[in-house]
């Protein structure tokens, strides 16, 4: 980013994803990364989305009261998430641009659509470890491919009837350690350079100011709004990052 305008555009979409991510916990690295490709190129933007996305995840993860008994539920689907998140790095390097996104977002919509008609998904409690590790890796890859760490590590968590408060301070898990790695593999690939990282630390301070807006919005709703606000954010992922494979696709 060389110019005021591009750090002006940039300062606008952080603080965006950041009031939808505190809202209902998710869509910062999708929105951010999504926008931000427009005017810096994909690799760019997953440099862009770094550091915003670690403080506004450590800060999720954190903060809400269960951290020791979801960290000791879910570290098999956690351990998974991170261990195959470089193959989906290394497979980013190769694969035809904007077939991620399409994937991604198809999948968003197919889920997304189908629970706000009524359709309520639960995994039993026998399953629940051996599922999260195949979900887990599953979305490792795609959190590689695409910078975005929802699909389908997001409807697993969805799926344990986890209420409010624990659902997004698992995601807030999810999406830490997903950073981290994701962070390790730009670097072994060559991709995440000293100046993309100076930038990218810089924006999260409009970043965190959205989340805290948003927080303050979630705070006034009731759990059955926070549902659909959570599904919808999630279908309006879905339906912009179709279309934005597509561009990416045609070239």
């Amino acid at each position: 980013m060389n110019s005021p305008e591009l750090y002006l555009i940039a300062t606008a979409v952080f603080v965006l994803a950041g009031v939808v991510k505190g809202t209902v916990g998710m869509g910062l690295p999708a929105i951010s990364l999504g926008l931000m490709t427009v005017f810096v190129g994909v690799e760019a933007a997953i440099v862009l989305i770094l550091w915003p996305t670690f403080l506004t995840n450590l800060w999720q993860a954190v903060y809400g009261g269960h951290l020791k008994a979801l960290t000791k539920r879910l570290w098999p689907f956690l351990a998974a998430a991170s261990a195959t998140l470089i193959l989906g790095t290394f497979i980013l390097t190769r694969a035809p641009q904007g077939v991620p996104d399409l994937v991604l977002g198809a999948l968003m919509i197919a889920y997304a659509v189908p629970m706000l008609a009524g359709l309520r998904l639960h995994i039993p409690s026998e399953w629940e470890r051996p599922i999260g590790v195949v979900l887990g890796a599953l979305n490792g890859i795609f959190s590689g491919l695409t910078g975005a760490y929802t699909v389908p590590g997001v409807m697993y968590l969805q799926a344990l009837g986890l209420d409010r408060d624990e659902l997004v301070q698992a995601m807030g898990l999810l999406f830490l350690s997903a950073t981290v790695m994701l962070a390790l593999a730009l670097g072994g690939f060559g991709l995440l350079e000293f100046e993309g990282a100076v930038q990218s630390l810089l924006l999260t301070v409009p970043a965190l100011a959205g989340v805290f807006m948003g927080q303050r919005l979630r705070g006034r709703l009731s759990d059955a709004g926070f549902r659909r606000a959570f599904l919808g954010a999630l279908l309006c992922l879905g339906v912009y990052l179709v279309p934005l494979g597509l561009w990416r696709v045609m070239g």
